[in-house]
This record gives structure tokens, C-alpha cells and sequence, in this order.
């Protein structure tokens, strides 16, 4: 009886700190080639418009980078298709436990996001609170209005908890995304 409570409470400590010190890259990572390998989405990180001007070549196999810039803002960090729909999404962590600063997104993402969604498609953010370890789907619509509707520097915890929707740790995919468009989008259709 003694070994099985003491599994139990080891199998609790494993699943509460199963996720602690992956970041939201590595696990939106992840996900993305769970999708792709079991043919659910098509989602990449998309590549940082970036150009190189000055490299050192000591060798061939050894250029190092020196100095370089970003060409144009980038958008958003992610974008790809699911059931015909286009989705894009930018993914951010916060250390507060109380808000996200709105500092953490430029105006023109929120301006991508929105034009997606006007265009058809499925724009959002993915925020993590790594301190709570809490994670939220909240749609363009929804980030708008909130900005529309506040002066506020930051989106309070409880309007993520009130208006996005979490989404849970989980084995395989981390982080589940696809699950919210489903309720959102599909009416739960998979």
C-alpha cells in the first residue's frame, strides 16, 4: 500500500512539472510537427526577414555573422492552413501573473491579425503565463476589443480567463491549439 501511495504522489509531481521549462517556441514546435505528421494542419514558424551585411569568413566551414538588420517588420510568427481555412498566430510568454503587456505585441501585428480575420482567415495570439503555467488561445476579435474598449497597458489575466480560452498541457501535441479552432470555428468537428 505504501509503494502505491507513493506512486501516486510521484506521478502527481511528474505531471505538474511536466512542462515546466519548455518554453512556448519548443512546445508550439512540437505541436506543429505533431500536426504535420498526422496530417491534421500545416503550421511553420515563419523566418525573420532578416539581411546579413557583414560576415567574417576565417574559413568556409567557419562564417561567422557579423552585423545585419531586419529588412522589413516581421508579422506574426506562425502561419499555415487547417480544413481549408488559413490560420496565423503570434505566441508570446509573460512572467507576470496578473497581465500581458500589450508592449509585447507591435501595432502592426495586431493590424495583420486583423486583416486575416477580415479576409477570411483565423488570426489569434497564444499566450503563456509561464509563472502559472497557464496557457490562452485569444482570438484577434477578442484582442480588438479589448483594445478598443480599455486604456489599460496590459490585458488583465481575467479577461484571458473570461474571453480566451485555455488551453490544457497535454502529451501530444503540447500544446493543443487546433482543439480551440475546433470549438471555435468547426463546432467541434475534428
Amino acid at each position: 500500500m505504501q509503494n502505491i501511495k507513493g506512486a501516486r504522489s510521484s506521478f502527481r509531481s511528474i505531471n505538474t512539472y511536466a512542462n515546466r521549462g519548455m518554453t512556448l517556441e519548443a512546445d508550439l514546435e512540437a505541436s506543429n510537427t505533431f500536426y504535420l505528421v498526422n496530417d491534421i494542419a500545416i503550421v511553420h514558424k515563419k523566418p525573420t526577414p532578416i539581411t546579413i551585411s557583414k560576415v567574417d569568413y576565417p574559413s568556409r566551414v567557419q562564417a561567422v555573422i557579423k552585423e545585419g538588420y531586419f529588412r522589413t517588420p516581421s508579422t506574426t510568427d506562425y502561419n499555415g492552413v487547417y480544413k481549408g481555412k488559413y490560420i496565423d498566430f503570434d505566441a508570446k510568454e509573460t512572467k507576470s501573473k496578473t497581465s500581458f503587456p500589450l508592449e509585447n505585441i507591435h501595432p502592426h501585428q495586431i493590424k495583420h491579425l486583423e486583416n486575416i480575420a477580415r479576409h477570411g482567415g483565423i488570426g489569434f495570439l497564444i499566450v503563456r503565463f509561464t509563472l502559472l503555467n497557464k496557457t490562452f488561445f485569444l482570438s484577434i476579435e477578442k484582442l480588438s476589443e479589448f483594445m478598443n474598449n480599455n486604456k489599460r497597458k496590459s490585458i488583465p489575466l481575467d479577461y484571458f480567463e473570461k474571453e480566451g480560452h485555455i488551453i490544457n498541457d497535454k502529451y501530444n501535441p503540447r500544446v493543443d491549439y487546433i482543439e480551440v479552432i475546433n470549438n471555435l470555428y468547426f463546432g467541434g468537428r475534428k
